[in-house]
This record gives structure tokens, C-alpha cells and sequence, in this order.
């Protein structure tokens, strides 16, 4: 145990830590997904993998990533399925726009599902709310303060 403890002091005094790299859901098509949030939300795909079974979103420093239901048994002892015909509410994909309202109507026209239309927070933020072609939470919104 003393040089388990050894090894953590060391790695903090490197200023070594751990960062927030990916956020994986896991859907039933994954090409059809990243096709849909380029359509829905201009957000490029960055890697598909040849087998179909896992891609990535072009979202910065912080990836936003998808893979099938096949890969997800392979990985993890149980997992709920998302389902497009129930909403999934118990987390969000959160993307900053310049023009919540245009996106808003972007996004529906490319086959999301409107939660909330385009409203103003009262600490200024603009935010709107439909659900992806997978029944995840997707919030359209400005900066806060904005």
C-alpha cells in the first residue's frame, strides 16, 4: 500500500492528472448517427471506424463519440438501450451556438424532435432543447450571457 500511496504523491507533484477526453453513447447505428448530427447540427465527423461500430464527432478538445450496441456488450456488464420513441433525459449533449433560433430550426428540419423551442434564461442565455434521431437530449444554446 506505501508504494501505491508513493506512486499517486508522485504523479500529483508532476502535475499530472486526469482530463475529461471522451463521452461515448451508444446507439444502434452508428453512421446514420454521425450523418445526423452533420445535418442536424453542422458537426463534422471526425473517424468512422471501417466496421461500422464506433465514430467520432469533429467537437474539439472533448470528444463526442458513438458506438453500437454490439461494441457496448463487448465492454460493459449491462447497459440500457436508448430508444428514439422514449426521450432520454438523464444526461444531455450541450452544443453553444451563435444563433440559437436558426440552429433550433435546423435541426428540426433534419429530423429532430422539438422539447423546448428557443427561449431567454434570465441570466441571458438563449436555450433550446430537442431530442436526436436516438431519443438523447440535445440542448442548442448561447453562451451564458449572451
Amino acid at each position: 500500500m506505501f508504494f501505491v500511496k508513493s506512486v499517486i504523491s508522485f504523479y500529483y507533484e508532476q502535475g499530472l492528472s486526469m482530463k475529461f477526453g471522451y463521452t461515448i453513447l451508444y446507439v444502434s447505428n452508428v453512421a446514420e448517427t454521425l450523418k445526423f448530427y452533420l445535418a442536424a447540427f453542422g458537426i463534422e465527423k471526425k473517424f468512422l471506424h471501417e466496421g461500422g461500430d464506433y465514430g467520432e464527432l469533429a467537437t474539439g478538445e472533448t470528444t463526442l463519440a458513438f458506438a453500437n450496441y454490439d461494441l457496448a456488450e463487448l465492454n460493459i456488464i449491462g447497459f440500457s438501450k436508448s430508444k428514439s420513441q422514449r426521450p432520454c433525459y438523464e444526461m444531455e449533449i450541450a452544443l453553444v451556438s451563435e444563433n440559437v433560433e436558426a440552429d433550433f430550426i435546423r435541426a428540426l428540419s433534419a429530423g429532430a424532435v422539438e422539447v423546448v423551442k428557443p427561449l431567454k434564461k434570465p441570466w441571458g442565455q438563449t436555450v433550446a432543447y430537442v431530442r436526436d434521431l436516438n431519443g438523447f437530449l440535445v440542448e442548442i444554446c448561447s453562451q451564458v450571457g449572451e
